[in-house]
């Protein structure tokens, strides 16, 4: 497993992160082609994978199988410039109480 970052968004997130120094960005126009680059992703053994919430939640059930497998890749849900989602439950949250056995409280 190397200690690659990826992310995986629309075209202006990931151009943001690409200028902050990640080198791995891959524009996505729709939810099928995000599916298809999140299993490139996943197989290239990235260590984390940023992706925005809208393409988490359209994904779910393939980040909940990839996730539920192993504890690396992370995949890191962040909002998108429309700003964030309102959840019942926190991807981060879960990820951490998974991985550190905590839950977080506010």
């Amino acid at each position: 497993m190397n200690s690659n970052i990826a992310v995986m968004a629309d075209e202006d997130i990931v151009t943001g992160f690409m200028l902050g120094g990640i080198k791995e960005g891959h524009p996505v126009k729709d939810m099928d082609e995000a599916e298809k680059t999140l299993k490139e992703l996943v197989s290239r053994n990235f260590s984390v994978i940023i992706t925005t919430e809208k393409i988490g939640d359209a994904l779910r059930k393939t980040i909940n199988k990839v996730t539920n497998e192993s504890a690396l890749p992370m995949i890191i849900e962040i909002p998108d410039k429309t700003g964030s989602i309102r959840r019942e439950s926190d991807p981060m949250s879960e990820l951490i109480k998974r991985v550190i056995g905590v839950e977080m409280v506010k």
